[in-house]
């Protein structure tokens, strides 16, 4: 028997996945013992830093007793589903952490879903059972329900349930004694995660993901299904149309803790990573020379949304980043689409407009942010929910969508999804929350985060998963309020944006560089307003006592990419660059937006 044991981590976002793999990095001893390693190991580029999430599944491995553990750290947002459903395919079981708090939240459901359906072997770990108001029991009779709404096997529903806290580094199998390590999880995970099997035969192995290095080129990452691959073997690529390229490996690598190590051949049941194969895609088969046979293909969820990328044309452009051709931009969206699967690229009838269509705003902000981030400056458009024609009717995608918020400001977050179509199906106390269960159009969610976070002072907790396509509910009320536009180009000052406080909220400071057609505040009328921001103070001979007022002038607003995807209209752009982020109507003179405006009403 071959020891060794693939597992994924799954849980909905923020319920512990990346600090667990870090404790069990370090409970199996991968690091020098004065190694500097900091928290969240895994999470290793900038964005994922910053914003505490997972955007990449990430491979490691360790070595407990005598048998190899393969670790597939998964995102927890549903917008990167699409990462979480293909990486499944290399593992035999899961982790399916919940929270000992929050309990079963819809990615949680979600997940849950797609490793049932592959026949996975599931372990529950009840995390977080450190925090006060904390309910593991309840957590455990909410997740056998769970899996049995979902249709599990006999043998899936008798699953071990572990519990601990993975922040405080402990795991036992009863949660009123905690225990000192997290050994009790790993003994688990050997002794219920089927070994992986050595399947006998040809080679055949499914590329799931990819890795980049500057010098070989494209690395495809996968599981051995069947046979071995070794170093230097020819073998015939299928791709994902059935189309067969012959090729060679050049050199294979395995994981070992959080790097790769060379090695001549790799079995069935290990996953390894394999360099000198050109033009692969996800999905793609690695097969025999010789008699080559496809695995069957990945499917992935289809998007849910998109928005227009086009290229930056307001008069500031290329002064902050240097790729700024529609040649340059193309390619890089082309290339996106090669590893993120639930990412999909249309062309228009203009050479210099891309329709980009992915899982919901936040899986297409990444995007945005790490192209800004290598020096791209695009714009783009409102978000559009992806309206289908069923049997003669229009249907659109309606998701079902949790808060949980302190029960004194629940009747004015019901009112919120409401007024956007959204229907209350669920209203239960839980600890001193309210948690409320909608079912609402993916349209309505778009611009509600905001308007809940004001309502409820910051309090609430919201999450939503896309449910199906159910016919369309009717118009829904988009802002409420105008916007305040520049009429001129110049640089903002204090004396004019003073003047102008009592016209509405302003999103730029005095001194600001700005452009005729730029998005300067929200106004406090339905209307939008032309105003002029870069008038300066007249300055006359004249002087009276008491005149002179000093400016006082509130703080500007400051939106996060995702905030302003929420906030603009159909006539409006963001233009996003390296250094800055802008507001922009679609047409910049006044005179234009007159004319050309009726095509937005």
């Amino acid at each position: 028997m071959q020891k060794i044991r693939n597992i994924a981590i799954i849980a909905h976002v923020d319920h512990g996945k990346t600090t667990l793999v870090d404790k069990i990095l370090h409970s199996c001893s991968i690091f020098r013992d004065n190694e500097q390693t900091g928290d969240l190991i895994l999470d290793n580029n900038d964005l994922e830093r910053e914003r505490g999430i997972t955007i990449v599944s990430k491979n490691v491995s360790v070595q407990y007793k005598d048998v190899k553990i393969n670790i597939i750290d998964t995102p927890g947002h549903a917008d990167f589903g699409g990462e979480v459903e293909r990486v499944l395919k290399m593992a035999d079981g899961v982790l399916l952490l919940c929270d000992a708090f929050e309990g079963a939240m819809p990615q949680t459901r979600f997940v849950t879903q797609k490793a049932l359906a592959l026949g996975l072997k599931p372990i529950v770990v009840v995390n977080k059972v450190d925090k006060e108001n904390c309910r593991p029991e309840e957590v455990y009779e909410q997740i056998f329900e769970l899996f049995f709404n979902l249709e599990a096997t006999e043998e899936q529903l008798d699953f071990p349930v572990i519990y601990g806290s993975s922040k405080q580094g402990w795991m036992s199998t009863d949660w009123q004694k905690p225990t000192t390590d997290i050994f009790a999880l790993l003994d688990a995970v050997v002794a219920n995660i089927p070994p992986a099997p050595i399947n006998e035969g040809t080679l055949q192995m499914q590329i799931t993901s990819l890795d980049y290095s500057s010098f070989v080129g494209r690395i495809a990452i996968g599981r051995v299904h069947r046979g071995t691959i070794k170093e230097n073997q020819p073998v015939t690529l299928i791709k994902r149309d059935g189309k067969i390229v012959k090729t060679r490996v050049k050199e294979l690598y395995t994981f070992e803790g959080l790097g790769k190590i060379r090695t001549t051949e790799v079995s069935s049941g290990d996953i390894c990573a394999v360099v000198g194969i050109d033009g692969f895609d996800i999905g793609d088969t690695i097969a025999d020379f010789e008699a080559p046979e496809q695995l069957p293909v990945i499917s992935i969820d289809e998007p849910t949304m998109n928005m227009l990328f086009t290229i930056n044309n307001s008069p500031f452009f290329g002064k902050e980043g240097k790729l700024v051709t529609s040649q340059r931009i193309k390619e890089r969206l082309i290339k996106e689409t090669e590893k993120n699967l639930a990412l999909k690229v249309v062309e228009t009838a203009s050479p210099d407009v891309w329709l980009v269509y992915g899982r919901g705003i936040l899986h297409l902000s990444v995007l945005i942010e790490t192209m800004r981030r290598e020096g791209y400056e695009i714009q783009v458009g409102q978000p559009q929910v992806i309206v289908k024609e069923i049997d003669g009717k229009k249907h659109e995608p309606i998701e079902t969508l949790i808060v949980d918020v302190p029960a004194e400001v629940s009747g004015k977050v019901i009112e919120l999804v409401t007024q956007r179509k959204g229907e209350l199906l669920i209203m239960e106390p839980k600890g001193d929350l309210q948690h409320l269960e909608f079912e609402i159009p993916a349209r309505g969610i778009i611009g509600l985060r905001n308007n809940v976070l004001t309502a409820t002072a910051g309090e609430a907790i919201m999450a939503h998963r896309f449910k199906a396509y159910e016919p369309w509910k009717g118009t829904i009320p988009g802002r409420l309020n105008g916007v305040l536009v520049s009429m001129e180009k110049g640089q903002t000052t204090a004396y004019s944006i003073d003047k102008l406080q009592d016209r509405g909220r302003f999103f730029i400071d005095p001194g600001t560089d700005v452009y005729e057609g730029q998005i300067m505040g929200e106004h406090i009328r339905d209307n939008d307003l032309v105003v002029n921001v870069v008038k300066g103070k007249a300055l006359t001979n004249m002087r009276a006592s008491g005149t002179d007022d000093n400016t006082r002038i509130a703080p500007a607003i400051k939106f996060s990419l995702e905030e302003a995807m929420e906030y603009i209209q159909a006539d409006e752009y963001i233009e996003v660059t390296p250094a800055s982020m802008r507001l922009r109507k679609i047409f910049l003179t006044e005179q234009e937006r007159k004319v050309k405006g009726k095509q937005f009403a």
